[in-house]
Order: structure tokens, then sequence, then C-alpha cells
């Protein structure tokens, strides 16, 4: 078979052959009462299938994706459609490889010129759907295919459906040629796909120069596994290789379980003037479908056949998405479990930091020195605390300057570690995201590091705990006992000594590093605060302190960790979508078995002449 006009080298009859039948059609009709409920279920199961996302980069992602997108269209234009009309026209999706001669053959079957044919390719760029006068209103109301829209006039938008109707074509059947399969353009491949989903029954159209290649199976493949109906062409066969190229295919098909599908081998031939292929060579094929039309019953098996197989094929679809849903969700908790361990880290290195006297080194500890003036101390407390008193008083009077180098040097030391401790946090877990499959692709290079303002944020705590800490020794100062005891005693002071009593230890014991570490300063702020508030007020002094200290850094590093969290919450699907996709295919499933659609035998059978039995002008050699 070639188009327009051109020849082809031929020898002898041109060969037709088919594989046909139909079989059992009107006694297995289901019910009506499961009919009812099915709908209901699909419609569920659309909206459960509409909440599923994938934002993730797993590796399951882009084909749930895909499965999601392409249960929608298949829910959308065919299932819920025709189960509302199962007595609606048959449509038969005319799918194949590039150049196939899809559109030649919708042509000389329905006897006109209703779908271009042409040696460019895509020749096919939006779908043309043909049908009798009388079934028109069917289509043209677009419960079908509801996607694309209808027009009178052919186009190159693969959004559109070009309606034609042909008188010569039987009431009850529909053709609609499709794009390639194999399209070199991708919206047309998609929607190739597309409509084979919403399909009755699809008519493949091959060559012999190309049933082997690998899309087109790959596609019959699917078809088998869902159980859709199917019939073959083999088009443009030379008559020397008619038993050879028919039987290999007839092989192959056997091979994937497709033996049962009728196939039609078409002869190479000329086309005539008005683009159709001789009446001989496509009669067979005609005479099969003319018989289908006439069968309402064959025509609701073939129907009943596909929606079953599409049907029985929800369930373990749906829960593979719904698997895919529950490994986005613990894609998310593995990401977040590795920022809040990094975060918590931080959290324990402050906590440490307080605890062994680290934050006494340095600047810190040159500044209490200056402050308490350590040399006289050390004198006065082997003579007598009062004298201490005393001493401690006149230095808050006289050297202000101290206390404000040492009010800063606090700041400064503790603006230092959560600097550090931010930072490590937010190279940790960046570097456990860059080697999760799915974290690599929500990094950005600022997540590395903490956030620009972090200084800033860090300062202001540290002056608002400092603040807190004076207003901590007011309000412990209501105590009248206590009052007495530090009338004297100025609170900016007091506070100062409390704060070293927070980086000392936790229940300010002193231990043997601190010692080392401030060389006996750290006993000596102890003494003086005893000496002050007495020492169960020291204790309660610098719990509270501390613990007030430590709350302000857990919000500043839950800050710091929301910059990574926040970018799970948005990928995080919504609790409950992998359990609402498993109900709702479950009550599929169980709408399924209760409406008849669960035992679907093949309708259409391989019981006629042999593939390779030639025919001439309609008649047996």
């Amino acid at each position: 078979m070639t188009t327009h006009g051109d020849p082809a080298s031929l020898s002898g009859a041109p060969a037709v052959a088919a594989r046909t039948g139909f079989t059992g059609a009107g006694e297995d009709r289901p019910g009506a009462t499961g009919d009812d409920t099915l709908p209901d279920a699909l419609t569920g199961l659309r909206a459960a299938i509409g909440e599923a996302r994938f934002p993730l980069a797993l590796p399951s992602a882009e084909p749930a994706a895909r499965s999601v997108a392409s249960l929608a269209d298949q829910l959308d234009d065919y299932l819920l459609p025709r189960l509302a009309r199962l007595d609606a026209p048959l449509l038969v999706v005319v799918g194949g490889s590039t150049g196939a001669g899809k559109s030649t053959l919708v042509n000389s079957l329905v006897q006109a010129r209703v779908s271009a044919a042409g040696v460019l390719r895509p020749t096919t760029r939006s779908p043309v759907l043909v049908c009798n006068p009388a079934d028109s209103a069917w289509f043209r109301r677009g419960e079908l295919l509801p996607g694309l829209t209808r027009t009178n006039q052919p186009g190159d938008d693969p959004r559109t459906l070009h309606l034609v109707t042909a008188p010569a074509l039987p009431p009850g059947l529909a053709f609609l040629d499709a794009p390639d399969v194999d399209s070199v353009v991708d919206a047309n491949r998609a929607l190739a796909n597309q409509l084979l989903a919403a399909a009755d029954l699809w008519l493949f159209v091959t060559t012999a120069a190309r049933y082997a290649d690998a899309v087109p199976w790959e596609l019959l493949h699917g078809a088998r596994v869902r159980g859709a109906v199917l019939a073959l062409v083999l088009n443009r066969v030379p008559a020397e290789a008619t038993d050879e190229v028919a039987t290999h295919l007839a092989e192959m098909l056997a091979e994937q379980g497709l033996d049962s599908a009728p196939l039609f081998v078409l002869p190479e031939t000329w086309i005539d003037g008005q683009g159709l292929l001789p009446g001989r060579s496509t009669a067979p094929l005609a005479d099969w479908f003319a018989r289908l039309a006439a069968d309402a019953d064959a025509r609701s098996a073939v129907v009943r056949q596909t929606l079953g197989g599409a049907l029985a094929l929800l369930h373990p679809t749906v829960e593979r998405l719904a698997a895919a849903v529950d490994e986005q969700v613990a894609a998310v908790d593995a990401m977040d479990d590795r920022v809040r361990a990094a975060y918590r880290a931080a959290h324990r290195t402050v906590e440490q930091g307080l605890r062994d006297g680290r934050l006494l080194r340095g600047e810190v500890l040159a500044r209490w020195q200056e402050f308490i003036g350590t040399s006289d101390i050390f004198r006065t407390l082997e003579a007598r605390i009062g004298r201490l008193r005393d001493r401690v008083m006149a230095a808050f009077s006289r050297r202000p300057a101290p206390a404000v180098e040492l009010r800063d040097a606090i700041e400064s030391q503790l603006v230092t570690l959560l600097r550090g401790v931010a930072a490590e946090a937010a190279e940790h877990a960046y570097t456990g995201w860059k080697a999760h499959p799915a974290g690599a692709a929500l990094l950005e290079p600022d997540l590395a590091h903490h956030s620009a303002d972090l200084p800033q944020r860090a300062e202001r705590l540290v002056r608002d705990w400092q603040r807190g800490v004076l207003e901590l020794v007011r309000a412990e100062g209501g105590d009248r006992r206590f009052v007495a005891r530090t009338a004297a005693y100025a609170v900016n002071a007091t506070g100062l000594a409390v704060m070293i009593a927070v980086f000392a230890s936790t229940a300010f014991i002193p231990t043997g590093l601190e010692v080392a570490t401030g060389a006996g300063t750290t006993l000596a702020g102890q003494a003086v605060l005893q000496a002050i508030f007495g020492d169960q007020a020291v204790r309660t002094l610098a719990r509270k302190a501390r613990e007030n200290l430590l709350e302000r850094v857990t919000v500043l590093l839950d800050e710091e960790a929301t910059r990574y969290l926040a970018r799970t919450r948005q990928a995080r699907p919504a609790a409950r979508t992998a359990t609402a996709l498993r109900q709702a295919a479950e009550r599929v499933e169980a709408a399924r078995l209760r409406s008849g659609f669960a035992d679907t035998a093949p309708v259409l059978s391989a019981d006629a002449p042999d593939v390779d039995a030639p025919v001439t002008d309609g008649e047996q050699p």
C-alpha cells in the first residue's frame, strides 16, 4: 500500500488474510445494581488522585506523576463517561507507527477522505473522529474525551478533536485517527497514548517494514496488561513476503500473549485518485467492522471487556501510587530528622559550653578579674567575708567601666558560640540533605551557612537575656530577708555575677576544670554571691538564668532549622493522601466485583482461516 498514487511493486494477486471472530456477547452481561455504585466509587477515586503530589525527586516520583496524569485522563476521558453510557457507539482508536498508513486506512474504511494523508510527518496533527451522522450527537456533547475541544475543521492544535460524519460508516461504530505513537513531537505522542486509553477497541496499524519496532510493542504490551480489546492490521505487505512476515508477526503476538487478537494482512497496492485503497484490499476488515456494528451484544461485550480490564488494573496501580506517596512522606521525615539532629547537636554544644567552663576563658575571664579585683579577693576571703562585701561594693561604685567591659565580653563570648554552633549545624544539615536522593534538589547555596542576619539576632538574644537576668535579680529581691542582705549592692553588678555563675556549672558547683580555667576566680565568684544571697538563692538564680538562656537559644536554633523545614513542609504530601488513595481504590474494587466486571474473557478470537490464506477480489483462489 502506498499513498497519493505512488506505485508499488506487485507480483500476483493481492493477499488478504484475517484471524477474526466474535465470541459470547449477551449471556454474561451483569445486572444494573452493581453498576449504580461504580461511578460513585470512581468519582471518589478521581478526587483522591487529584490530591496526590510527588514533589521530591525520588526515583518513583516521575513514574508516579505520569501514572497520576494517565489515570486522571482515563477516568475523565473514558471510564466515567463510558460507564454513564454503556450503549454509546463503540469507539475504535486507530493507532500505530509513523507512516503506517492509518489515515489512508480510515479514509478507505469510511469511503471518504476524512483524515489527511501524505508523505510529510507527522501527518495527523490533531485527532480526527469519524462517525455515522446518527451518532454525532454523542461525540459532540464532549462527555467522552472532555479535554479536547470539538471542531468541524481540521487543524494543527493537538488539543482539538476534529469531528466528521460519514454515512458509509454504519451506526454504532466510530473511528478515531490518532497521532503516531512514535511521533517526533512530544505532544503528539502523549496525545496518542491518551487516546488509546480512551478506546473501546484499539486497531493497531503497522507495516511489513516496521512491525518489530520497540515503541509499538511497548504499547501492545500495555494494552494486554489493561485487558483492552485489540485488533491488528499488518499493512503494505509485499505479495512474495506475505507468508513469512504474517507468520512471524503471529508468532510475536503469541509470545506476548496477544494471539487471540484478530490480525488482518493488507497487501502492498495502489491507491485511487481519492486517496483510497482498493475495496478488495480492505473488504475483510470492512466486513468485520460491519458485523461488529450490526451486533449490539458483540459491541457491548467489547465495551465490557475493555472496561473490565481497565477497572481491574486500577487497584494495583493506585496501590503503587499510594506506596510512592508513602516514599515521599518517609523522605520528608528522613530529611527533617537530619536537620533536627544537626540543630539538636548545636543545642547540646551550647549546653556543654555552659558546663565545661570554656566561656570563662579569654576575654570574659580577664574582664571578670578586673571587675572583681582578683588579688584582693583572695586576701579578704582568708580574712572575713564581710570585708569582701565592702571591697566588692566599693569596686562597684568606683569602677563602672569594668562592669560594662565584662557585660560586653559575656555578650561577645556567647554570640561567638552561637554563631559557631549555627554554622556547624547548617553545614551538617546541608551535607545530610545533599547525600539524600531527594535532598539535593531542595538545596540552595545559602543553606550551607547560617542565615545572614543570625549575628544580629544572636546579639539581640544575649542582650535580652542579660536584661532578663537583671529582672530576675530584682524579682528575687522581693523577699525581705533577701533585701536585707542585698540592699547595699547594685543590681547590675549582682546580675553580672549571676551571669558568671551560669558560665560555671549547672548547679554552680565548680568542677576541677573550672577551677583550673579560672585560676580560682569561679570560687571567688561563688563566695561573693553566697555572701550576698545565700547558698540556695545562688543556686536558684543560676538555674533560672541558665534555663532562660537555653530557652532563648532553642528559639534561635529552631528559627535556623526552619530554613530547611519550611522546604520539606511545602513538599510534604497531605497526611491522609496515601490512605485516601487506598480506601478509594478498595471501594472501586468492591464495586467492580459487585458490578460483574470481574470476569471478562476475550470477546474477539482468532478462529478464522490461516493468516496466510490469500483472497483475490473477495474470492478464495
